[in-house]
C-alpha cells in the first residue's frame, strides 16, 4: 500500500469533514483520523485537517449560523488533539477577511459570547497574540466615526480576554493624548454678531451673559484637561484657576431644570402604552434620554445650547473633578517639580466642594449621579496605586487562606478583621536626577549598588590606576628564580619585558650567535644577586666610618675639596666598570667597518645602490654628486656607504642588513650578514684574550 501525499489526506479529511459536520458527528471525524496509521505522522494529519477546516468554511460566506457552528465543530476537534489550538482563531480571522463589514459585526457577538472558551488554557497561550491580531485588523477597516459602536465593543473583548497585568494594554508610564486637540476662535465682531442673533429669540439664555471672553475661558480649559501637567507652571496655574473660576461661576448663576416638557410626554405617551415614567427605572431614563459624543462642537452658536444641556455641563464638571485628582495624586512617573503649594491644594479642595454642589444641582437624578462619581474616582486612586507598585499580576487566594480568612466572623457574617493594607512603595526618582546628584557630590551612580560601589571607592580614576595595588607584576629576581620552566620561550619572553621594565641590564647587548637567551638571563639574574651584595657591602663600610672623618668631611667641603664618601663612591663606580664580564660590555658599537670591507660589500648591492641611497634619504643631487665623482658603480656604493656610516650616528651593519631586507635586496643582506657574524666572532675571541 502506497504512503498518501497531503492531497490525498487533504481530499479525504475534506470529505470526512463534511460528512461529520453535516450529523455533528465529531466522533466520525476522530475514527477517520485515527485510522490514519504509520507511515503517516501526526504533523502530516494534523496540516491537512487544518486546511480542510479553512477550505470547507469559505463555503459557508452567507449563514452566519453556520459559520458559528462550524467553529464551534473546530473547537471540538482542539479539545480531541486532531488538530493545533490556533484554528478556532485562524477560521474567525478568514471569515472576517472574506465578509463585509456589517456581517462582521454580526459574526464579532460570537467572539464576545465564547471569552471563556479563549481564556481556557488550552486555548489562552496558543491563541492571545492571533486574537489581538484578529482585532487589530479588524479596527483598521472600522471607521471611529461611523463604527464607534464596533470599535467600542472590540476594545471592550480585548479588555476582557487579557489579564489585567496585560502590559500591552496599559498605560505604564502615564502618558497623555497629546494629539487630542480641540480646535475653537472666531473673530470677537463675529462672534458678537453671532450671539446677538440668538438673544434676540429671547430664551434661558437671556439670564446667562454669553460673551467672546467666555466663550474662550470655557473652550480653553480643554487644553489642560488634554495636559494636566501644565497646572505645575506657575504662569500656566493662573490662567486655569481664572479660567476654571469664570466658568463655574457661570454654571453658578445659570441653575437648569428639571425637564418638564419631557416627562409629560413620556407620561401621556405612557398612558397610551398602560405605562407612566414612574415605572421606568432611573437609570433607563438617563440612558434613554441623551446621546454621548467623544468629541465636542466647538460652534460659537451652539455654546448657549451646550450650557444648558445637563449632560453637557455634567461632562465639563467630572473633567474638572479628574484633573483635580491627578494634581493631587501620587503618581510614580511624575517630575520631582511637579508639586502643588499649600495654597494651590486649599484652592483645589474648595473648587472641588462647588463642582459637586454643581453636579447635585444638575437634573435628573444629581444626588444619585454626584454618589457614582465619588464612588468612580475613589476606584480610581486603587487603579494607580496598582499601577505604581508595578501592575502586579491579580490571583486568587488560595483555598487553605480563603477558609482562615472568613474564621473571624459575628454572628451576622461580618468580617471583624482588620483590613491588611499593604505599604505603598516609595516612587522611584528618575535616573537622571540620582546621576546629576551624584555629580553634584563629586561621586559616580552607575545603576547598581555594588557597581556603585565599586566606582565610589576612589573616584579619581586615573590615581586609581597608578595605585600600587594595581601594579600586579612580580619583581624580576623573583621571576627569574622561581620559574621552573626556563627554557620556555614564553617565559623568556616575559623576563625579557621584565628585564627592560625594571633593569639596566637589558641593555647589555650580546651578538655571539650561540650565545642563548636562557643563558645571558642566567647570567642577569647572577649580576643582580652580585649587585645586591656589593650594596650591603657598601652600606655596612658607610656605617663603620668614624665620626671624626665626618668632621674632617666638612671640612674639606668647606674648602672646596671632595670628601672621602665621593671619593670611595667614585672609585666603586670605576671598580665595576672595570669588573664588567664580556657579556656586559657593548661590544656591538666597537665593530667598526674599514674601507676595505665597504668595498667588499659594494659589488653585493651593485646597481641598486640608488634605491638604498633614496632609502637612506638621500635627495637627487646628492645620488648625482655620488655618481660625478665615482666612475664605476662599486664606487659609488662604496661612497654611499662611507658617506653614511661617517655622517649617521645610528649608522650599523646590522642596520643596513635590515634595510637591505625591507628593500627586497636579499644577496646584499646575506653578504651583510656573514660579515657581521664573521666581526662578532673576531671580537669575541679577541675580549676573551
Amino acid at each position: 500500500m502506497s504512503t498518501p501525499n497531503f492531497e490525498s489526506l487533504l481530499k479525504l479529511f475534506t470529505d470526512t469533514l463534511n460528512k461529520a459536520y453535516k450529523v455533528n458527528d465529531i466522533d466520525q471525524l476522530k475514527a477517520e483520523y485515527d485510522g490514519q496509521k504509520a507511515p503517516v505522522s501526526d504533523n502530516d494529519k494534523k496540516a491537512a485537517l487544518h486546511q480542510a477546516f479553512r477550505n470547507l468554511l469559505l463555503t459557508k460566506t452567507d449563514d452566519i449560523p453556520a459559520i458559528e457552528g462550524f467553529i464551534n465543530f473546530a473547537v471540538g476537534a482542539c479539545r480531541l488533539e486532531m488538530t493545533s489550538a490556533t484554528i478556532p482563531v485562524v477560521l474567525l480571522g478568514d471569515i472576517f477577511d472574506a465578509v463585509t463589514l456589517d456581517k462582521c459585526e454580526q459574526i464579532f457577538t460570537y467572539v464576545e459570547n465564547n471569552v471563556a472558551i479563549w481564556k481556557e488554557e488550552l486555548f489562552f497561550t496558543a491563541c492571545k497574540h492571533n486574537l489581538l491580531r484578529m482585532c487589530n485588523d479588524l479596527l483598521r477597516r472600522l471607521s471611529r466615526s461611523q463604527n464607534t459602536v464596533f470599535c467600542g465593543r472590540i476594545l471592550l473583548f480585548l479588555a476582557k480576554f487579557f489579564p489585567f497585568s496585560e502590559r500591552s494594554g496599559l498605560n505604564i508610564i502615564s502618558e497623555f493624548n497629546l494629539e487630542n486637540v480641540t480646535e475653537y476662535g472666531v473673530e470677537g465682531s463675529e462672534m458678537g454678531d453671532q450671539l446677538d442673533g440668538f438673544e434676540e429669540n429671547g430664551g434661558a439664555a437671556n439670564q446667562l451673559k454669553i460673551d467672546y471672553n467666555l466663550y474662550c475661558k470655557f473652550w480653553a480649559l480643554q487644553d489642560f484637561f488634554r495636559n494636566p501637567n501644565q497646572c505645575y507652571n506657575k504662569v500656566q496655574w493662573k490662567m486655569f484657576a481664572a479660567h476654571a473660576g469664570s466658568v463655574l461661576s457661570a454654571f453658578s448663576s445659570f441653575k437648569l431644570e428639571e425637564p418638564r416638557s419631557a416627562s409629560s410626554s413620556t407620561s401621556i405617551s405612557g398612558s397610551k402604552s398602560g405605562t407612566t415614567s414612574m415605572d421606568i427605572p432611573p437609570e433607563e431614563q438617563i440612558r434613554d434620554s441623551g446621546h454621548f459624543f467623544a468629541k465636542f462642537l466647538t460652534n460659537p452658536k451652539l455654546l448657549s445650547l451646550q450650557l444648558s444641556d445637563s449632560n453637557f455641563r455634567r461632562s465639563v464638571l467630572v473633567q474638572l473633578l479628574i484633573l483635580f485628582q491627578y494634581l493631587n495624586s501620587t503618581v510614580k512617573f511624575k517630575a520631582d517639580n511637579h508639586l502643588l503649594t499649600q495654597v494651590q491644594i486649599d484652592w483645589l479642595r474648595e473648587t472641588e466642594t462647588t463642582v459637586y454642589k454643581l453636579i447635585e444641582e444638575s437634573p435628573p437624578n444629581g444626588k444619585k449621579f454626584s454618589d457614582s462619581v465619588r464612588h468612580m474616582l475613589a476606584r480610581e486612586e486603587l487603579w494607580n496605586s496598582w499601577k505604581n507598585e508595578g501592575c502586579k499580576e491579580f490571583k486568587r487566594p488560595d483555598a487553605a487562606a480563603s477558609a482562615g480568612a472568613t474564621t473571624g466572623t459575628n454572628a451576622t457574617g461580618e468580617d471583624l478583621s482588620p483590613p491588611v493594607r499593604l505599604p505603598q512603595k516609595r516612587p522611584r526618582k528618575p535616573l537622571g536626577d540620582l546621576i546629576r546628584d551624584s555629580t553634584k557630590q563629586g561621586k559616580f551612580f552607575m545603576g547598581n549598588p555594588e557597581l556603585t560601589r565599586l566606582w565610589n571607592t576612589c573616584p579619581d580614576n586615573l590615581q586609581a590606576c597608578k595605585g600600587d595595588d594595581r601594579n600586579f607584576l612580580p619583581s624580576l629576581e623573583a621571576y627569574l628564580d622561581g620559574s621552573k620552566e626556563k627554557q620556555d620561550p614564553s617565559f623568556e619572553w616575559r623576563a625579557l619585558r621584565l628585564l627592560a621594565r625594571q633593569s639596566p641590564h637589558f641593555f647589555t647587548l650580546f651578538n655571539s650567535p650561540s650565545y642563548k637567551v636562557a643563558d645571558y638571563l642566567e647570567s642577569v639574574r647572577k649580576k643582580i644577586q652580585k649587585d645586591k651584595v656589593d650594596i650591603k657591602q657598601e652600606v655596612v663600610m658607610q656605617e663603620d666610618v668614624p665620626s671624626q672623618n665626618e668632621n674632617e668631611q666638612n671640612e674639606a667641603e668647606g674648602e672646596g675639596f671632595v670628601g672621602e664618601e665621593e671619593t670611595d663612591q667614585m672609585d666603586s663606580e670605576l671598580l665595576k666598570t672595570e669588573q664588567l664580564t664580556p657579556e656586559d660590555k657593548n661590544t656591538h658599537k666597537t665593530i667598526t667597518v674599514t674601507k676595505a670591507q665597504m668595498a667588499e660589500l659594494a659589488p653585493s648591492i651593485g646597481k641598486d645602490w640608488k634605491k638604498l641611497a633614496t632609502k637612506l634619504g638621500y635627495n637627487g643631487d646628492e645620488i648625482q654628486y655620488f655618481e660625478s665623482e665615482n666612475p664605476t658603480v662599486a664606487d659609488q656604493c662604496r661612497h654611499l656607504l662611507q658617506v653614511w656610516f661617517e655622517d649617521d650616528m645610528d649608522a650599523s651593519l646590522d642596520q643596513l642588513a635590515y634595510i637591505l631586507e625591507g628593500l627586497e635586496m636579499l644577496t646584499a643582506a646575506e653578504a651583510v650578514k656573514q660579515m657581521i657574524a664573521s666581526l662578532s666572532d673576531d671580537k669575541v675571541e679577541e675580549v676573551s684574550d
